[in-house]
């Protein structure tokens, strides 16, 4: 996949770089497939704004992904490649022997008319998805289980893989990509290659206009804030700040906010890198 540089007809498309939708087969989406988004604009129940920086946006249908891949020893043929607005990865329609149709996130290199299969007799080939305990070490996955049967949770964005390191016991250990490494159940899926759209952070909107469409709203930096909006704000001029923190007074950049008594803690073996 590719990206594409707009020629600089108007200021919006001066620093324009988008994806080239090359590899996309079909524009129109599976309609059993789709459910409808409700937009909050932020708001709660009782329309108080409770998270800031959201609303407006383009109208979007949310397409059903299967992240479980748990209809095992059936041949699915791929049947379409195709945009998905609500992640930055691509989605491949597959139907199988059955005549089920199911979306699951486009690995690289998957092509159309390509058979993809689940389960303890797949093997070790792009777009199939296996149990941890049977993938050969070395080998690069994506749409990682963290508890067997809940549903792929770990490299699902654009371009993003994970490895396979070592097993030992009824774990396996696991390079992700943000640099951490972790165990994991052997009895977890996952499934083969690396995610598809990898030139997904090439990409330049060019124009604040553009973020606005994705249902982005302007952020204001707290120094420029008032004394009772922020713990930043206030000063005469540009005379203010003081150190980093949140709206509610959690500092930043460097202040630990994880829990020292967290569950998962015991599963990493080493952090992500700063």
């Amino acid at each position: 996949m590719a990206v594409r540089k707009i020629k600089p007809v108007t200021p919006g498309q001066r620093n324009k770089i988008i994806s080239a939708f090359d590899k996309i087969t079909s524009a129109v989406p599976e309609k059993s497939l789709l459910r409808p988004v409700r937009k909050t604009g932020g708001r709660n129940a009782s329309g108080r704004q409770t998270m800031r920086y959201i609303g407006g946006g383009h109208k979007r249908m949310y397409r059903i992904i299967d992240f479980l891949r748990q209809k095992d020893d059936m041949h699915a043929t791929v049947r379409s490649i195709e945009y998905d607005p609500n992640r930055s990865s691509r989605i491949a329609l597959v139907v199988y022997e059955d005549g089920e149709k199911r979306y699951i996130v486009a690995p690289a290199g998957l092509e159309v008319g390509q058979k993809i299969i689940s389960g303890k007799n797949a093997s070790p080939e792009i777009g199939n998805t296996m149990f941890l305990n049977d993938i050969p070490l070395g080998t690069v996955i994506h749409n990682i289980e963290l508890k067997p049967g809940k549903g792929g949770a770990l490299a699902r964005s654009a371009g993003t893989y994970a490895q396979l390191s070592a097993r030992e016991g009824k774990y396996v250990t696991i390079k992700l990509p943000s640099g951490e490494t972790r165990i994991v159940l052997t009895s977890c899926r996952a499934t083969i290659g690396a995610v598809s759209n990898p030139d997904h952070s090439l990409e330049k909107s060019g124009k604040a206009g553009r973020t606005r469409w994705q249902g982005r709203r302007p952020r204001v930096r707290g120094v420029v804030m008032n004394p009772v909006d922020h713990p930043m704000g206030g000063g005469e001029g540009r005379a203010s700040g003081g150190h980093p923190r949140s709206r509610k007074g959690v500092p930043a950049k460097g202040y630990k906010t994880r829990d020292k008594k967290k569950y998962s803690d015991k599963y990493i073996i080493e952090r992500r890198k700063k």
